[in-house]
């Protein structure tokens, strides 16, 4: 799946609280930019991925659980690339730049451990001995979906992986799928979201049954990272990033509520040539893909179904 030779991912988790987080790390730096669309995001350096800010490199994203406290281990990250010598070089000290966003799953496993210094530090050691797990780990390892009929029907989720190619462009995409809303396929039937007794609430693509159904519980974000090999400037990236939006916008109903933080970001090695329009498409391809993963690939925790422990 990690077609890039300067891309590495991994992941570090506590399987008893079930909190984690996962890093991607870029060797040489990485031209980024990001989109936050949800109402309810908790991020790290993001700021500075904006079109019109200075800086147009990166070097690591962090994707964590554990909400605000979580940000913590995006000091770990920032302390393993500092010892290897990766970062933006200043006179004084090479600083790495390590954009950050969480996922809230206090409300599973359990709310006194979250990833720290440590935890980020322990999945780049994971990241570059190539050691990367799907499904419920990693910042997966909290995630759940179908949150608006109440926590005790939503089911589990994780992190997914897709990619899409076309004549030598690539664009890989990895997803951590922590949603309000549920899960649908290309057809709109639900493949993962609010159950009971293993038969969903909701029965498709309708979105007011599900938000006038009760109040919702929790917070919920879905996050995103996208990586191409395509040559592209920063300002086109971030509309790759906007682009990559479209992809929840066909999985997850409903999607970018109140209650949501989803930010996508997108990354490239500016390698190869490619329009503009033909990455993005190939950008919402591996998204979706990515989302699926993320659901059929978790697994039962918390107490909570997944896609694999239900009948289809």
């Amino acid at each position: 799946m990690f077609e890039f030779d300067r891309l590495h991912a991994g992941t570090a988790e506590d399987g008893t609280t079930l909190t984690g987080c996962t890093v991607l790390i870029f060797d040489g730096g990485a031209k980024a930019s990001a989109d936050i669309r949800g109402a309810s995001p908790g991020t790290r350096e993001t700021a500075l991925l904006s079109p019109e800010k200075q800086m147009d490199r990166i070097d690591a994203i962090l994707l964590t659980g554990g909400s605000a406290f979580g940000l913590a281990a995006a000091t770990g990250v920032m302390k393993f690339l500092s010892e290897r010598n990766m970062g933006y070089k200043t006179p004084w000290k090479v600083v790495p730049i390590v954009p950050a966003a969480v996922v809230f799953d206090l409300n599973v496993g359990g709310a006194d451990r979250f990833p720290d210094e440590a935890m980020g530090y322990a999945a780049c050691a994971a990241a570059m001995k190539g050691e990367f797990r799907n499904g419920s780990h990693g910042a997966g390892t909290g995630t759940t979906v179908g949150k608006w009929a109440g926590l005790e029907k939503s089911m589990k989720s994780g992190q997914g992986t897709g990619a899409a190619e076309f004549k030598g462009i690539k664009v890989f995409a990895l997803a951590v799928v922590n949603a309000v809303g549920d899960i649908v396929d290309r057809s709109g039937q639900v493949m993962a979201g609010a159950v009971r007794d293993g038969r969903f609430l909701a029965s498709g693509n309708g979105i007011t049954e599900r938000l006038a159904a009760a109040p919702v519980l929790g917070t919920n974000t879905t996050l995103v990272a996208l990586v191409t090999n395509a040559r592209l400037s920063k300002v086109e990236l971030n509309r790759v990033a906007q682009r990559g939006h479209d992809a929840l916008a066909r999985k997850i109903v409903p999607v970018h509520t109140s209650y949501d933080g989803d930010s996508i970001f997108a990354v490239s090695f500016d390698e190869v040539d490619a329009p503009l329009d033909l990455v993005s498409a190939l950008a919402v391809e591996a998204t979706e893909a990515a989302i699926d993963d993320a659901v059929k690939s978790a697994e039962p925790l918390g107490g909570l179904p997944s896609y694999s422990s239900l009948s289809h």
